[in-house]
């Protein structure tokens, strides 16, 4: 697995989670409106808010934000009205960057992600620039002891799951995007906990990055741009090596 690999990502999430907590509520906030807003606000009828709520659980978001969400979705309160972006580019190093944005102004949004590329030495481009060198799919997480691998697999594929991936921390499970609902409420139900559970952009092709320096500014980057008012999620094609990760984060 890479040094920065999606493992490495969800454990430094970790580490930073109550220090960034605002921006986790505001995010989620953001995904439960715009999910409610398509799909209604009853989870039972409501796959991908379903889904959401578990994180919003997972993350000990107050019950009143959840509802507030939810009713700004439906309708029942007034709010601002977001879109779901995706931007793409070239990171330090030239590292493939894809990110995803829910904004309720289109143009800061845009300033903010320029800005950020430029700053690192990268450059925003347009729409199929670098996604080619991602899947867009469905990408869970599980730990070695939330699930035996037999278990896994028998439930995962039986909902639709193509790949299960086997590494030192635990089970990468992938499926098409269509089947991202039902492999999620098949994981709820036989209570298998996800460390992450999302659509994702994986990479299909990676850029080694031995460079200590490079590997410092892609980290700065992705800091950057995580803490970034619109920012959702931020997918990119580096791999470097424990001892590069560890001078990187260091």
């Amino acid at each position: 697995m890479a040094g920065h690999s999606k493992w490495a990502k969800v454990k430094h999430i970790k580490a930073v989670v109550d220090v960034r907590r605002g921006k986790i509520f505001s995010r989620l906030s953001r995904e439960i409106t715009i999910a409610s807003k398509s799909g209604g606000g009853d989870p039972a009828m409501n796959p991908r808010l379903r889904t959401l709520l578990l994180k919003a659980r997972d993350a000990n978001m107050p019950a009143d934000n959840v509802e507030r969400a939810i009713k700004k979705g439906t309708g029942e309160l007034s709010g601002a009205i977001y879109e779901e972006l995706t931007y793409e580019g070239y990171g330090p190093g030239g590292v493939a960057t894809v990110v995803k944005v829910t904004t309720d102004n289109k143009n800061r949004a845009a300033a903010d992600m320029r800005s950020a590329f430029v700053r690192y030495g990268g450059n925003l481009a347009g729409a199929g620039a670098v996604s080619f060198l991602f899947r867009h799919a469905g990408q869970f997480l599980v730990s070695r002891d939330a699930a035996s691998e037999d278990a896994l697999i028998e439930v995962a594929l039986e909902a639709g799951a193509d790949d299960i991936i086997s590494t030192a921390e635990g089970f990468e499970v992938r499926c098409e995007v269509q089947a991202f609902d039902r492999v999620a409420l098949a994981l709820e139900q036989k209570g298998i906990r996800t460390e992450s559970a999302e659509i994702a952009y994986i990479p299909t092709s990676t850029v080694p990055v031995a460079d200590v320096a490079v590997a410092r500014a892609l980290v700065r980057f992705h800091d950057v741009l995580e803490e970034l008012e619109d920012v959702q999620q931020v997918f990119s094609n580096e791999e470097m090596d424990d001892a590069v990760s560890a001078s990187a984060h260091a």
